[in-house]
C-alpha cells in the first residue's frame, strides 16, 4: 500500500536532465560582452595610472581623475593641490593614497559583483545555468567575506567625488583669469555623472533613510530617500556610463597635455 509521504516524495522528485541548461537563446553574450568591456577598461586605466605622464594641462588647470589627488613628488607644477608627500617610484601611482580606495568600492558594489561573478568566474555565467564551480559558499570565506566593507568605501568614494568636483571647479581658471572650453564641460559632465552613481549605492539609500520607521516624521530625509531610490534603479546603466566618462575625459586630457590637438575654447 502506497502511503501518502511516498506519494509526495515522488510528486517532488525532480526530472532526470542531461543537459547543463535548457536555455536556447544567446545567453553567453551577455557575459561576454561584460568581460570584454571591464576587462578593456582595466587595461586602459592600469597603463594610464603607470605612465606617470600626460595627466596635466597647466594652462587650463585640466587633471584627470586618474591621477587626482596627485600626491607623488614626481607631480608637474601645479597639479598637486594636495601636497606631495609621496616618493617618486614607478610603482606608486601619483593617486595612490585614493586609488585603492575607489577600487575597494568599484569591486564591492553590488552591480559590479554581479558583473564580474558571470563574466569573469562564471558564478553562475546567467540565469538558468549551472555555476562553473562544484561549491557555492557565497560571501562567507575569504576573500569574498572582504565584499561587506562596501558600506565603508562608500564614504571614502564619496570624499573622492567631493575632490574631483573641485578639480572640475578649479579648471575653470584660465591662467589667472575665468576660461570654459571644452574641456570643462567633459570635466564636469564626468563629476555629475560620478556623483550620480555614488549616490545611486544602495549603502547610499540605507544611510539616507533605510533605518526610519516613520517616514512622516523625517520629510527631507524621505524626499531624499526617493531620490536616491529613482538613482538606484539605474545603477547598473550609471556604473557602466561612468567607466566611459572616466575614460573619456582621462584620454582628453592626455590628448591636449600630448599636444595631439588643442582644447575648443569658448571663454579664454
Amino acid at each position: 500500500m502506497t502511503t501518502t509521504a511516498t506519494k509526495l516524495d515522488a510528486g517532488r522528485a525532480r526530472a532526470a536532465i542531461a543537459a547543463k541548461t535548457l536555455r536556447t537563446d544567446r545567453w553567453w553574450i551577455a557575459p561576454l560582452v561584460t568581460f570584454a568591456g571591464l576587462s578593456a577598461w582595466v587595461i586602459y586605466a592600469t597603463v594610464r595610472v603607470f605612465m606617470h605622464k600626460w595627466y596635466y594641462v597647466e594652462q587650463f588647470h585640466y587633471l584627470t581623475p586618474f591621477y587626482s589627488p596627485c600626491l607623488t613628488d614626481r607631480c608637474v607644477e601645479g597639479s598637486a593641490e594636495f601636497g606631495t608627500p609621496l616618493p617618486s617610484f614607478w610603482l606608486i601611482p601619483e593617486a595612490a593614497l585614493t586609488l585603492p580606495f575607489l577600487l575597494l568600492f568599484r569591486l564591492t558594489c553590488y552591480y559590479y559583483r554581479k558583473a564580474y561573478y558571470r563574466a569573469f568566474w562564471m558564478s553562475p555565467p546567467a540565469c538558468a545555468v549551472p555555476d562553473g564551480h562544484q561549491k557555492y559558499t557565497g560571501e562567507t570565506r575569504f576573500p569574498l567575506i572582504f565584499q561587506n566593507i562596501h558600506r565603508y568605501a562608500f564614504y571614502a568614494a564619496a570624499i573622492i567625488s567631493v575632490i574631483n568636483t573641485w578639480d572640475a571647479i578649479v579648471a575653470f581658471r584660465s591662467g589667472d583669469e575665468f576660461g570654459f572650453g571644452l574641456g570643462n564641460i567633459i570635466l564636469v559632465g564626468n563629476v555629475v555623472m560620478l556623483w550620480a552613481y555614488t549616490v545611486s549605492c544602495h549603502s547610499c539609500r540605507h544611510i539616507v533613510a533605510g533605518r526610519l520607521k516613520h517616514f512622516s516624521k523625517h520629510p527631507v530625509r524621505y524626499r531624499f530617500w526617493v531620490f536616491v531610490s529613482k538613482l538606484n534603479a539605474r545603477h547598473m546603466q550609471l556604473a557602466w556610463i561612468t567607466l566611459g566618462t572616466l575614460a573619456l575625459t582621462d584620454f582628453y586630457v592626455m590628448a591636449l597635455s600630448a599636444g595631439w590637438f588643442s582644447d575648443l575654447r569658448f571663454i579664454n
